[in-house]
């Protein structure tokens, strides 16, 4: 095995542990330690120990569970009927109207608890059967769900885009502020193909009968189901945006606004209380197990030479350092159809991001790319965990195969977003921009 390649060689040792079923977490910790040992012997072990607590030392890594805490209690608080209950009595005119309103109360869940499954198995449990009651097209209904559901990936808070800041050094407040504007940007794709594909074929997704429309006095009741959501987002991200509050100290405020809100409408208990408490410590544990790997694998790594090589394959391949970011975007995109998306930020970001940037890329923009790629992996075919999300709480007629195909043209607008990002960046850093002036 020679020196130059054992780099390679540890990439090689993980995807056959992952292939063997190990969890991405366990599987880089101890390839770290393997190679560190055989490698370095003992003060190996030191360096690992050393690069771990350092990483996980970081006082941005507390939004965590902060905000999965904040996510867990508005799931309880069954928060997702009213908001698709306040838009579709406005869009439900509308020819395709119904998928508008998935998407918008998806946007504004994810504003509001960053979390994808409470999106994506809220809008199914709510807006499909509204969806199928009223003969909307299959695919646009399972299509806009997922699409809408997984926003809360991409619009903060957003909990991947606080891992991928601690483990890129990237600013978390500045990844959410570009996280709004691609964000708004891909929920606006989405409200405009449904809308079009309405408008060309008119029977796709009918508006809702003369009957059957909301009156105004109910549209306007209906937009008190807004208010007290706008407030915590705005609490939440307004501290964040404003500068008197970093991510950390907004999350508190997040899950803080969270449960005060579940006491003023009666909606706590002791056991929604303790359920959501234990839920926090589960997916807190997780992640940090995920984030300690990675944090090994990425100094074993460095250590012996895996970041000269990466930079030395960038250099000699076609197209110069723009062929290096085609080769990364498909990259990313291949192991986002196989890796859930924390995972997949531990194994690609220590390693593509920096070269990204030693190539004279701006950080925040590749960041909001990656993002916008891991938006990607939740629906991509064969283990995006959107798709599995969705099948857990559609009826039995609806197969997986099915919600395979509507997530197609889903998967393709993001895409799309990814390029107009990549050509303009502005659809990805208008806020971020905004705010530093």
């Amino acid at each position: 095995m020679g020196t130059d390649f054992t780099p390679l060689w540890m990439f090689v040792a993980l995807f056959a542990a992952l292939a063997a079923g190990f969890h991405i977490s366990f599987a880089l910790a101890a390839i770290s330690l393997i190679f560190a040992y055989f490698l370095w012997g003992g003060p190996g072990m030191l360096v690992l120990v050393s690069a771990v607590w350092s990483t996980m030392n970081n006082f941005a890594l507390l939004a965590i569970p902060l905000f999965i805490f904040m996510a867990m209690v508005f799931e309880k608080s069954m928060l997702v009927k009213e908001l698709y209950g306040a838009f579709y009595k406005w869009s439900g005119p509308v020819r395709g109207g119904l998928g508008v309103a998935t998407i918008l109360a998806g946007a504004v869940i994810g504003a509001i608890s960053g979390v994808v499954a409470a999106g994506v198995i809220g809008l199914g449990l709510i807006a499909l059967p509204q969806m199928e009651q009223h003969k909307y097209d299959r695919n646009v209904n399972l299509g806009s769900i997922l699409a809408g559901g997984t926003l809360g990936q991409l619009i903060p808070p957003s909990l991947v885009m606080v891992i991928y800041g601690a483990v890129t050094g990237v600013s978390v407040g500045n990844l959410f502020a570009a996280g709004v504007s691609a964000g708004l940007t891909l929920s606006a794709l989405f409200c405009i193909y449904i809308l079009i594909r309405s408008f060309i074929s008119k029977h796709l997704c009918p508006a809702l009968s003369l009957d059957e429309r909301a009156t105004w006095k109910e549209k306007f009741v209906a937009i008190k189901g807004l208010i007290i959501p706008g407030l915590i987002i705005i609490m939440c991200l307004g501290a964040i945006f404003s500068g008197a509050a970093t991510p950390t100290e907004g999350a508190g405020v997040g899950a803080f606004a969270s449960l005060l809100f579940s006491v003023l409408t009666g909606r706590c208990s002791w056991s929604a209380l303790r359920e959501s408490a234990l839920g926090t410590l589960k997916v807190s544990s997780m992640v940090g197990w995920m984030i300690a790997g990675a944090s090994a694998f990425g100094s074993v790594f460095a250590g012996i030479g895996g970041k000269e090589v990466v930079m030395n394959i960038a250099m000699g391949m076609p197209g110069g350092k723009w062929g290096f970011l085609v080769a990364s975007i498909f990259f990313i995109f291949f192991l986002g159809m196989f890796l859930e998306t924390a995972g997949l930020i531990m194994l690609a970001a220590p390693i593509v991001s920096p070269v990204i940037h030693n190539l004279g890329f701006e950080p925040l923009w590749w960041g909001i790319i990656f993002m916008t790629l891991l938006q990607c992996a939740y629906l991509s075919p064969p283990f995006g965990m959107s798709l599995f999300y969705l099948k857990g709480v559609t009826p039995d007629y609806i197969s997986l195969e099915q919600i395979y195909r509507a997530s197609i043209p889903f998967i393709l607008l993001q895409l799309v977003c990814v390029l107009l990002i990549i050509f303009f960046p502005a659809f990805g850093l208008w806020l971020p921009r905004l705010l530093m002036q």
